[in-house]
């Protein structure tokens, strides 16, 4: 039919409806780290972690890593340009609520990282320093002329330092043999200037005989000591990365250091249950155990 004013009859389409607003975004936090080509450690971890956490998982590259479940073949550090430039891109733009660093290579990247995080940690945007210095194939991932910078200009940053007894006796020259060794550590972590030193002790003398994985918290006028099962798995790679990276999604979220600590060691202690062979070598943990459920989840 053609109406009298001899143009087509169109039919009239109805009114779009009103756009949906848009999502909040979630909480924002930046990994500085190396990468593990295998996935199980380094940024990979991290994000996968920071995914797990429902954050928005960010990264800096400060090394690249050819690795495996055997091992690290390689490694090509990053000029300290790229690393500046990533965090500048990052931070500028998007803005970052938590900071965690892992793997820095050289003294020189750890120099740079350390002078990019002072404005952030001075403004209160908690930084997590992993004080990452060997694979858990024991292969090295800091320079030995590193560790000074580490201890004078890293650590000073750090809302929360975690370091493992390894890296503790590294960094500081104490040796911790048993729970009670784990206090001066503490103490020891504490005196380069973070204000809270997380000392692991899943590396305990003996500790793959005890029934249980213990943890200290000390910002030094308090100590939060954190227990979980001991899972009898060797697929633990990323293990450090990964705590790390949890505590700073709840960080992100506002949560007190001990509550934030608490529950990424519940995450951890999960993963490490959930670790599952790959390659021929040590597997890692399970950053998506909360999805797949089976046993030592919940």
């Amino acid at each position: 039919m053609t109406p009298r004013s001899g143009r087509p009859d169109t039919a009239v389409p109805p009114p779009s409806p009103p756009a949906a607003p848009a999502a909040a975004a979630p909480a924002r936090v930046l990994t500085v780290a190396g990468s593990d080509s295998g996935g199980g450690a380094g940024v990979q971890a991290d994000l996968k972690t920071m995914l797990a956490h429902g954050v928005h998982g960010m990264s800096v590259l400060t090394a690249v890593t050819a690795q495996n479940s055997l091992g690290v073949t390689g490694s090509w550090e990053l000029p300290e340009e790229a690393v500046r430039a990533q965090f500048r891109a990052v931070v500028d733009d998007i803005g970052v609520q938590a900071v965690k660093t892992g793997m820095l290579s050289s003294a020189a990247l750890t120099a740079a990282v350390a002078d990019l995080l002072a404005g952030h940690a001075a403004r209160g945007v908690p930084v997590v320093v992993d004080p990452v210095g060997v694979s858990k194939h024991g292969d090295a991932l800091l320079a030995a002329d590193a560790t000074e910078a580490v201890r004078g200009l890293l650590l000073p940053t750090a809302t929360v330092a975690t370091p493992n007894l390894d890296e503790v006796a590294l960094l500081t020259g104490v040796v911790v043999r048993d729970e009670d060794g784990m206090r001066a550590a503490a103490e020891a972590v504490l005196a380069l200037g973070p204000r809270w030193a997380l000392v692991k002790g899943g590396h305990l003398p003996g500790a793959e005989h005890h029934a249980e994985s213990v943890d200290l918290l000390s910002d030094g006028r308090t100590e939060h000591w954190y227990r979980a099962p001991r899972y009898p798995n060797r697929h633990t790679h990323g293990t450090g990365c990964t705590l790390a990276s949890a505590l700073a999604c709840h960080l992100a979220r506002g949560l007190p250091v001990p509550e934030a600590v608490g529950l990424a060691k519940e995450y951890v202690t999960g993963a490490i249950a959930g670790g599952f062979p790959l390659g021929a070598g040590i597997g890692p943990v399970d950053h998506g155990w909360r999805w797949r459920g089976g046993a030592g989840r919940d």
